[in-house]
């Protein structure tokens, strides 16, 4: 098989980045390395979803009050299966699960880090063929490293994280990961079966022409969002309007577009939601790290979204994330209304 020397893969990447530090472990890459693995396993699966039994629901419902797919526990089930049997990670929190997962064995108990995530995001759409993701974020612990992780090493705030990073599985498979460095995109090439650099040094254009949010719940959201929405309707062409809405329902799917073209992604409170839907551990918090890495910003619509201090695992929040000047625009209309 002729291997294109030009193309880097994941592994060589993590590792011309260790040269730069010389005092690095190497956990790090070793976790990014199951993850990536896990994602690949989780993409098979995906894509054949259609033609084996693990489509639809479960039966069961998960910590969030929703129903479980059968897919979001093979997700959920490999990740947690990897990581354990990896020596980077001391430990997950997702969100199926009720409580952490400790993995409470010699190696893991000297780890660095415990990963935070959401196995399958997006999961409703499994059954109508839509994009959906995986997303994680990794910590540094600060229990006392020999010793089993804690439920405090989970509750940090997000600009406590060391890295943050999503799988889309769509037309093609995409790993996008941050770090304090740069956020860089990977697509999984099937020919070789490996992750390779396809988008370096990604940054979140300033400005977009792509607003999305859910239009169904317009008049349950407050009426500074009401009249942004309004705004992004009725520009004219001398401002740069009318935005253009979309909205997948899939919420990886919606930031990484926006990511890539610029764009604001709105998940507001609702009236019958008031402390928001999302969960602020394992969707906000590394989509807010990696949008800000690229140049953009990420609020609850009053405060930075990685000032946050979580006080539980499954706290839900509100989300306004994307370009940096949408975003601003955004807070001028949201600040008018006290």
């Amino acid at each position: 098989m002729n291997i294109n020397r030009k193309v880097q893969t994941l592994d060589e990447f993590t590792i011309q980045q260790r040269r730069d530090f010389p005092q690095a472990t190497g956990e790090l890459s070793m976790l990014l390395k199951d993850i990536a693995l896990a994602a690949k396993r989780v993409n098979v699966e995906v894509n054949k979803a259609g033609l084996v039994d693990i489509l639809g629901d479960a039966g069961e419902v998960n910590v969030q009050g929703e129903d479980v797919k059968k897919l979001d526990i093979f997700a959920n089930n490999l990740f947690i299966g990897v990581t354990r049997h990896g020596v980077s990670c001391a430990g997950v929190g997702s969100e199926e699960n009720d409580d952490i997962v400790v993995f409470d064995d010699p190696l893991s108990n000297n780890s660095k880090y415990v990963m935070l995530m959401d196995p399958l995001d997006g999961s409703g759409n499994i059954d109508v063929n839509v994009s959906i993701g995986t997303i994680f974020s990794i910590y540094r612990r600060v229990s006392e490293k020999g010793t089993p992780a804690t439920i405090e090493d989970f509750l940090q705030p997000g600009n406590k994280q060391i890295a943050a990073g999503y799988i889309v599985y769509g037309s093609s498979t995409m790993l996008v990961y941050a770090t304090r460095i740069s956020v860089n995109g990977f697509t999984l090439d099937q020919t070789i079966g490996e992750f390779t650099l396809s988008h370096p040094d990604i940054r979140c254009p300033e400005e977009g022409k792509i607003y999305s949010v859910n239009h169904g719940n317009f008049w349950q959201f407050d009426e500074g969002i009401r009249k942004y929405i309004n705004i992004c309707q009725k520009k004219d062409k001398s401002n740069g309007g009318p935005y253009n809405q979309r909205y997948i329902g899939s919420m990886i799917a919606d930031v990484h577009r926006n990511l890539i073209k610029g764009g604001i992604f709105m998940y507001p409170t609702t009236s019958d939601k008031p402390k928001g839907k999302l969960r602020l551990l394992y969707e906000c918090n590394p989509l807010a790290y990696i949008i800000e890495k690229a140049g953009g910003k990420a609020t609850n619509g009053t405060e930075r979204i990685l000032d946050i201090q979580p006080t539980e695992l499954h706290q839900r929040s509100s989300l306004f994330i994307g370009s940096m000047k949408m975003m601003d625009e955004l807070e001028s209309y949201t600040r008018k209304v006290e």
